[in-house]
């Protein structure tokens, strides 16, 4: 019977009825609700948003960030929103009353406040100050935006706080900012975006006035709303599975792929098995070995991730993938060559050996152009093919890596160290 009824508990939060999911959303701590309630559909929200009590509301509204309370009073009727608004602090009142303003499918409707402005000839110690009454007051680190004649120069990287002179001007340190018209769309907001590879942009207004930023990670955000289903099997995960599923059901979603995994991990045993006299003579060749794999693998990933939203958005398929190809190769060779003279200095450095520099140096490259080779077709084979790329593709793209990685790192060791 106690088993039963856990079971049954467990459920609640997928129960189409209002009362248990509020009975399951309200049975959690208080420190996991909001994490929690940011986990769940929009459906799923307004149900459990409607029969919260205002005082509940009140209570998570001021636990969360502007922006994501912001997203939350949206879901709200305009009564509601009002009554609310008077309950909460008042910094998250000042910050909704402002965000709320804007239409929330646009770019102003993704944006957050944490930012402070700064002259271009401020020093470091003055920024620093106003950063950290900011920091002190909200909780939460801003960006930086510096003004040149009361006009937008730029952002300083909040790093520079730490390692430059107290007393040092900062217009040397200035780095330029992507800006976006508050009422451009989501999509505009994404083309911004991939055109300049930035982790935050300026929303302007009419007079070029800033409103707020945007950062990579609401967009990221965005397309999760968006494409939930996608972004789950990304991980191997179903659509349907959420946090809170008890383990026999992620079991029964997972499995599958987790043995497909398997299979491919024990391809990428027999080849480095291949290689074991090699290894065992030279057993530096061990201790670097899971860098080329892991480089090739963040790599891949990072184009993966380009080429689902590029799929999921209707921005690319296989016919039209020529061109894209080549700019990840090219962007595959350069980060080689680079990622490839450090670990090369690296190996010198502290092993002065040049044969095992080259070795790593050479593998490094072959391997990021192979994570960008496989990273751009792969999905767009598997969705030509009427698979999910997202969940389909990593397993296979993972696998090049691993095994043509080991591959090129033990091969070029065979030849040049034998």
């Amino acid at each position: 019977m106690a088993a039963s009824e856990t079971s049954t508990e467990d459920q609640n939060h997928l129960s189409p009825s209002p009362k248990r999911q509020t009975a399951w959303f309200q049975s959690l701590p208080e420190e996991e609700k909001p994490e929690k309630l940011q986990l769940l559909n929009r459906p799923a929200k307004q149900m459990i948003l409607n029969e919260l009590s205002d005082e509940g509301l009140v209570r998570l509204l001021n636990a969360i960030d502007p922006d994501d309370a912001t997203d939350i009073l949206q879901l709200l009727p305009k009564s509601r929103q009002d009554k609310v608004l008077l309950e909460v602090s008042e910094e998250l009142k000042a910050a909704a009353s402002t965000l709320l303003q804007f239409d929330p499918d646009t770019a102003a409707g993704m944006m957050t406040l944490d930012y402070i402005q700064v002259d271009h000839e401020a020093t470091i110690g003055e920024v620093a100050e106003k950063f950290k009454e900011h920091e002190k007051r909200t909780g939460r680190s801003p960006v930086i935006l510096t003004f040149k004649n009361d006009k937008l120069a730029g952002f300083l990287p909040g790093h520079e706080l730490g390692f430059s002179s107290q007393n040092e001007k900062i217009t040397r340190h200035i780095r330029p900012i992507p800006v976006i018209h508050h009422a451009a769309s989501h999509k505009e907001v994404i083309r911004t975006f991939r055109s300049h590879p930035h982790s935050r942009v300026a929303v302007l207004n009419n007079d070029g006035n800033v409103l707020g930023i945007i950062y990579s990670d609401d967009v990221l955000q965005f397309l999760h709303d968006q494409e939930t289903s996608s972004l789950y099997h990304f991980a191997g995960v179903s659509g349907e599975e959420t946090v809170f599923d008890p383990a026999s059901r992620k079991i029964k979603l997972r499995y599958k792929w987790l043995i497909i995994n398997l299979a491919t991990a024990f391809l990428a045993a027999f080849t480095v098995g291949r290689f074991e006299d090699v290894i065992s003579q030279y057993v530096l060749l061990a201790v670097y070995m899971p860098i080329v794999a892991g480089m090739g693998g963040n790599a891949a990933t990072q184009t993966l991730a380009v080429m689902i939203r590029g799929i999921a958005l209707k921005q690319i398929e296989i016919k039209t993938a020529l061109h894209t190809l080549r700019n990840e190769l090219g962007s595959g060779l350069v980060n080689g060559l680079i990622n490839g003279v450090l670990v090369a200095l690296v190996v010198i450095i502290f092993n002065n050996d040049f044969k095992i520099a080259l070795i790593l140096a050479s593998a490094m490259i072959v391997n990021l152009l192979v994570a960008s080779f496989f990273g751009t077709l792969v999905p767009l084979v598997m969705s030509k093919l009427g698979k999910d790329p997202a969940s389909s593709a990593t397993i296979f793209i993972t696998t090049a890596t691993d095994v043509l990685g080991f591959l090129a790192f033990l091969g070029l060791a065979t030849v040049i160290l034998r």
